[in-house]
C-alpha cells in the first residue's frame, strides 16, 4: 500500500518563496494512454540561476524508492522560446539540473511518460488497457526545492480519450470538452489524488443516510458487463462507511472515493490515500461470486488507511517530500493494524462473512507458523527492510520472510485486543484505542505524526499494562512459532485437516497455483508445473527440489494437481 490547498511556492535557491499565486501549471494529454503513452508539459516559476528539478522518487504508500523514473522520456525544457541544456545529477538519479538565463521568470518543460506493462509492483505497475487507465500524478511531475510540497502550488488539467468518463478527488475547475481542468492544490494533494478513467464508467454513490460528506465508488472496467455491482454489495459499502465513522469517531477527509479498476491488464493492488484509495482487482471480480470472495478487504483495509496511515502517520514515513528516504520500522502499526482492522470492518460491514474471515485467519496463522526464516529475522527487520522486501522474488520466500509485518501485525494486534478486553473484564477493546489513536477532530485532510512510545501510552491509556513489553517481545521474537495468543486466548485453536478449504480451493483456481506448503513443502504453478517455492527443513526441500524446477511426473503418471494431490 493515501490532500491540502496551500498556494505559496517555493523554489529556485532553497529558502527563496516564490510571489503566492504563482503555480506551477501541469497539463497531461491522456489521448494516446490506451497505448500506454502520455505526453505532459510543464511550466515552472523560476528565477535566474541554478535550478534542480526533482522527479518524485519516494512514493507515500509504498514505502520505497518506487518512482518510475526509467519511463521518463522525451524530456525537453525551453525558456522565453529557447531551448535549455539539462543533466542528470550524477548521484541523485532523480536530480535534474539546469541554468536559467536572466530575464527569465518561467522555465517550460516536456516530457513523455511511458506507462509500464506487467512486471512492476505498486503504482509503477501496469495501469491501462485498450478501455481504461489509472493516473497515478507523481509520474507525470517535477518540481523545485522547498521545505514541503504542501509549498507548492500546482493547476493541473487532463485530456482523456474520447468518449471516456473519471473520477478523483481533485476538486474539478471546468470541462472543456474532454478536458478537465482542476482547482489549484498542494503538489501534496494532487500526488494523493489519482484519477480513473474509462470507456467503460460507473459512479455509484455509497452515502449513509445522514452522512454528511459524500462517498462514492469510482469504477473503471475493461467490459460494460464488469461494472455490474450489486445492490447487497452497494449496501455493503454504505455500511462500511458507517462502520468506519463508530469506529474511529471522525473523518479527516472533506469527500471519500473508492478509485476501483476492474481490470485482468492491470497490476492488482491498494494503495492508500486521505480522500481516496487505488483499488485494482480482476476483471469479473463483483461478477463471479467467487472472485468476489477474494477482495473484500482490499476495500476495507485502504479506507481505514485513511486515518491509519495518512492522518495518524509514524515521524518516519512522514517526510517533507519526495525525495527523503521513508523509515519503516513501524509500519507493524501502518500496515499490521490496518490489516487486522480491515479484515474486521470488512466482516462488520458485510463485505466478507464471519467464516471466511475466519478461514482467511487460519491460513494467514498456518503460513506465519510455517516460515523458518523466523529463527533468524525478526519482524522488526522485515518492517525496517520493507523497501527491500516488496521487491523480493517469491522463491524461497519462507525462508528469507517478506513483508510479514502485514499478516504477523494481524495476529498481534488481534493479541492485543483480545488482552484489553480480558484487562477490562470486557468494558474496553482496541475500538477504544482507534478512537483515542486516530479519532480527534472531523476535518480536512492533515498528518499527525507517532512514534513507538504514542501507542504505548495510549493503549496504557485505554488499558494499563506491560504494552512495551508485550509488542518488543512480538516484534525481537525468533520463536519459529508465530504469535498465536489472540486466537488461542480468545477461545479458538489453529487446527488442520485432510482437504482444503472451499475459500483455499477458490484461491488456487483463481490464481493458478497449488499450495502444499503444510504437507509436501511447497507451491506449484498449476499451469506450468514450475516450482514457485519450497519451504526449507519440508519433505520436498529435503528430496531436493527447488523453486524454478518443473515437475514432470508424480510416481510415474504425468504432472497434474489432482494427481499431486
Amino acid at each position: 500500500m493515501r490532500r491540502i490547498l496551500l498556494t505559496s511556492l517555493l523554489l529556485l535557491l532553497p529558502g527563496l518563496a516564490i510571489a503566492q499565486g504563482k503555480e506551477i501549471t501541469l497539463a497531461v494529454d491522456a489521448t494516446d494512454i490506451s497505448r500506454r503513452i502520455v505526453h505532459c508539459t510543464l511550466s515552472i516559476p523560476a528565477a535566474p540561476g541554478a535550478l534542480t528539478l526533482y522527479y518524485p522518487e519516494w512514493i507515500p504508500g509504498e514505502h520505497g524508492p518506487t518512482g518510475p523514473i526509467i519511463n521518463l522520456t522525451g524530456l525537453k525544457f525551453t525558456a522565453g522560446g529557447k531551448p535549455l541544456v539539462w543533466w542528470r545529477d550524477d548521484v541523485d538519479m532523480y536530480a535534474i539540473r539546469l541554468q536559467v538565463p536572466v530575464g527569465v521568470n518561467r522555465v517550460e518543460a516536456a516530457l513523455d511518460f511511458l506507462e509500464p506493462g506487467p512486471g512492476e509492483h505498486f503504482s509503477s505497475g501496469a495501469s491501462t488497457s485498450s478501455q481504461m487507465a489509472t493516473v497515478n500524478w507523481n509520474q507525470l511531475v517535477l518540481y523545485p526545492r522547498a521545505a514541503h510540497t504542501d509549498d507548492i502550488s500546482i493547476s493541473a488539467s487532463i485530456k482523456l480519450p474520447a468518449g471516456w468518463k473519471s473520477g478523483s478527488a481533485l476538486p474539478v475547475a471546468s470541462h472543456n470538452g474532454a478536458t478537465i481542468t482542476f482547482k489549484p492544490v498542494s503538489l501534496t494533494t494532487l500526488v494523493d489524488s489519482p484519477l480513473i478513467a474509462g470507456a467503460h464508467f460507473r459512479e455509484i454513490p455509497i452515502t449513509p443516510a445522514g452522512e454528511q460528506r459524500q462517498h462514492f465508488i469510482e469504477l473503471a472496467a475493461d467490459t460494460e458487463a464488469a461494472l455490474a455491482v450489486s445492490d447487497s454489495d452497494v449496501e455493503a459499502f454504505k455500511r462500511l462507511v458507517s462502520e468506519t465513522g463508530a469506529l474511529f469517531g471522525a473523518r479527516h477527509y472533506n469527500d471519500y472515493r473508492f478509485i476501483v479498476a476492474a481490470s485482468d491488464y492491470v497490476a492488482h493492488f491498494g494503495l492508500e490515500h486521505h480522500q481516496s484509495s487505488d483499488d485494482r482487482v480482476a476483471e469479473r471480480s463483483f461478477v463471479d461470486p467467487d472472485r468476489r470472495r477474494l477482495v473484500p478487504t482490499l476495500f476495507s483495509h485502504e479506507m481505514t488507511h485513511s486515518w491509519n496511515g495518512k492522518y495518524r502517520r509514524p515521524a518516519g514515513l512522514a517526510t517533507p517530500d519526495y525525495q527523503q528516504p521513508m523509515k519503516g520500522e513501524l509500519l507493524w502499526v501502518y500496515e499490521g493494524l490496518t490489516n487486522y482492522l480491515g479484515e474486521v470492518l470488512a466482516v462488520r460491514s458485510g463485505l466478507q462473512s464471519q467464516n471466511d474471515y475466519r478461514e482467511v485467519l487460519a491460513m494467514t496463522a498456518g503460513y506465519l507458523n510455517n516460515r523458518p526464516g523466523r529463527t533468524w529475522r525478526p519482524l522488526s527487520d522485515t518492517a525496517v527492510a520493507a523497501q527491500l522486501l516488496y521487491n523480493a522474488p517469491g522463491a524461497w520466500d519462507s525462508w528469507r520472510r517478506s513483508t510479514d509485518y502485514y499478516d504477523e501485525g494481524t495476529l498481534i494486534w488481534l493479541e492485543a485486543d483480545v488482552t484489553i478486553r480480558q484487562q477490562t473484564h470486557g468494558a474496553k477493546s482496541l475500538n477504544d484505542f482507534c478512537k483515542l489513536f486516530h479519532g480527534g477532530e472531523s476535518g480536512p485532510p492533515k498528518v499527525v505524526t507517532y512514534t513507538f512510545e504514542d501507542v504505548v501510552a495510549a493503549l496504557n491509556q485505554v488499558a494499563p499494562y506491560d504494552w512495551k513489553a508485550f509488542l518488543n517481545d512480538r516484534l525481537s521474537s525468533l520463536s519459529s512459532h508465530a504469535p498465536m495468543g489472540g486466537i488461542e486466548n480468545g477461545g479458538w485453536k489453529l487446527a488442520f485437516q485432510e482437504n482444503p478449504t472451499e475459500l483455499a480451493k477458490i484461491r488456487e483456481d483463481k490464481n493458478k497455483f497449488l499450495d502444499l506448503r503444510f504437507s509436501l513443502g511447497l507451491v506449484v504453478n498449476d499451469e506450468t508445473a514450475e516450482v514457485i517455492d519450497v519451504i526449507v527443513g519440508s519433505p520436498a526441500a529435503q528430496a531436493g527440489i527447488g523453486p524454478g524446477m518443473k515437475l514432470v511426473a508424480v510416481n510415474g503418471h504425468k504432472f497434474s494437481s489432482s494427481v499431486l494431490r
